[in-house]
């Protein structure tokens, strides 16, 4: 039986902060409608999780290098714990650096980590956007997180660039001059951008300062707000789902945000953290002491970049050198080219989404992904950019590759030229191929089912193999995929009999659509009447 000093009890501190915060916030309303949200359960998805722990990886770590590092071109005699290096003049940059990773404790375990979870981000963030792009999940209305993603991928590899920058080491040093040279190959503009760049003369006195704010203000800041935002439009858009039994465009399948979904992705950040510090704990990566300061008048051995940098490395340096002069000025379209060609494959990545719905004219929103046999040329697409990735990454190389496999530098240099025109060529062929078999196996498994592998003797002699019907939900799950058709140009004369011209956008339009969306694009799906008629015994199914 209550009593009147029962009803005046005070509630819990907890529970009248969180009543005091939800009358000024709606938190509670908040709360109940978004901690419930339902989100799908495929392994691919915790591609996008691995990038956001390796940026929370690198943002903790590199507050913690903040504290010790010292970016500053004023030279200095080494007098640290590394004997080695004792006497020896170089940037107070390099020297923090040396005290970081001899001097410190657990330095040189926070460098690696951070330069680790650098890599991985990259390498996160680049299948995570091939995963979005096989499936189409960038299809409306997610054209703009697509683009959100899209600048956080280049975003980091400019972060990763001045990041390794910092320590003023050999290799480090070379990058730059590298920079800088293809900055000088700009048209007009190159000398100046250079000057500001560097406040003078290459490398002038100001270029780590310059770095290191650009490195842990400028893009962290924007990269934050871009994570953020989209975060946000994730939960706002809801996720995307493969396609399967009772999934559609209007709901979604899986598991609550609270309790599971929090849990599993708690203890896969910890998962992540752990294996990235095993990596760092058991393999040396950016090695400083080994190269020496930075000298303009030195190359280091071997001068490589991150691998994120070496489509762009691999494209100027397989250019032949060719220059022109114009009116008293060398225009270096060696360099310049290459940096035009990189530009353009970045800005049509960008734009990709805008122009397959243009291509498609399809407006409608898009939550259930599509397998990526069924869109074979755009899975075509997606592995031929790969291969002309990669084959840039072997002429980003090419010294590497020479001397550990002792070939010709010139031979490398020419194979990837040309592969660089037919390797995207031959990939796009095969894989397309290879995708319109797959989707004539799926065709063949709805209507005649799986193989079993029981062989069975007719009473005329005749062995055949047992095919095991696929369950209802396994036939949905196959037969799940729309199918285009392509576009076409329209009456070519109106209901007046006025011919109408048909302009070039359209033109181009119906040409690529056709290539989309054609014969030989893509394979008929199983229709039910078609099943009904096999399964019926009139179309000899076993």
């Amino acid at each position: 039986m209550s009593t009147s000093s029962d009803a005046k009890r005070k509630a819990p501190a907890g529970e009248r902060v969180a009543d005091w915060a939800d009358g000024r916030l709606g938190i509670y309303s908040l709360a109940k409608a978004n901690m419930r949200k339902i989100f799908p359960d495929h392994w691919s998805f915790m591609l996008g999780e691995i990038c956001l722990y390796s940026f929370i990886i690198i943002i903790l770590t590199g507050v913690y290098l903040t504290l010790f590092f010292h970016p500053s071109m004023n030279e200095v005699h080494y007098h640290g714990s590394y004997v080695p290096m004792q006497g020896i003049r170089m940037t107070e940059a390099y020297a923090s650096t040396l005290d970081i990773s001899f001097d410190v404790r657990g330095g040189l375990l926070i460098r690696q980590i951070h330069h680790w979870a650098a890599l991985i981000f990259i390498a996160g963030m680049f299948v995570h956007m091939m995963r979005v792009f096989f499936t189409g999940a960038f299809r409306k209305p997610r054209e703009l997180n697509w683009m959100f993603g899209f600048l956080l991928f280049v975003l980091g590899m400019f972060t990763g660039f001045t990041g390794y920058s910092l320590p003023d080491d050999l290799l480090s040093g070379t990058g730059v001059r590298f920079t800088q040279g293809a900055i000088l190959a700009t048209p007009i503009v190159g000398t100046y951008l250079s000057m500001f760049l560097f406040g003078g003369e290459f490398p002038g006195h100001d270029i780590i300062a310059r770095f290191y704010s650009i490195h842990i203000l400028l893009l962290p800041g924007i990269m934050l707000g871009l994570v953020v935002a989209h975060l946000i439009l994730v939960f706002y858009h809801k996720h995307t789902q493969f396609p399967g039994p009772g999934r559609t465009n209007k709901n979604v399948v899986g598991m609550p945000l609270l309790p599971v979904y929090m849990a599993k992705a708690g203890g896969f950040f910890f998962l992540v953290f752990g294996v990235i510090a095993i990596i760092a704990a058991l393999f040396t990566i950016n090695p400083i002491w080994a190269l020496g300061p930075y000298r303009p008048d030195q190359v280091s051995t071997g001068a490589q970049p991150d691998w994120y940098m070496g489509f762009a490395e691999g494209l100027v340096r397989v250019m032949p050198g060719w220059e022109i002069n114009l009116w008293g000025h060398t225009l270096v379209l060696g360099v310049f080219i290459p940096l035009v060609v990189f530009g353009l494959v970045l800005g049509a990545i960008a734009m990709y989404p805008f122009i397959e719905s243009w291509i498609t004219g399809d407006k409608r929103e898009h939550h259930i992904l599509d397998r990526p046999r069924n869109a074979p040329t755009r899975t075509a697409l997606g592995v031929a950019w790969v291969t002309s990735y990669m084959v840039m990454l072997i002429g980003g190389g090419n010294d590497i590759f020479a001397t550990h496999l002792h070939l010709s530098i010139n031979s490398i240099t020419w194979f990837v030229r040309i592969s660089y025109f037919v390797g995207p060529v031959i990939a796009f062929i095969v894989t397309k191929r290879i995708c319109m078999g797959l989707q004539r196996r799926d065709r063949d498994k709805v209507l005649h089912g799986r193989e079993s592998g029981i062989i069975k003797r007719l009473p005329h002699g005749e062995f055949v193999e047992i095919h095991e019907p696929l369950s209802q939900a396994q036939r949905y799950s196959l037969t799940a995929h729309e199918q285009y058709q392509p576009a076409e140009l329209g009456p070519l004369v109106d209901e007046n009999g006025v011919e109408r011209k048909p302009t070039r956008g359209e033109k181009l339009r119906a040409k690529l659509s056709k290539g989309y969306y054609g014969e030989g694009n893509q394979v008929p799906k199983a229709t039910p009447e078609e099943y009904q008629e096999i399964t019926s015994g009139h179309g000899g199914h076993h």
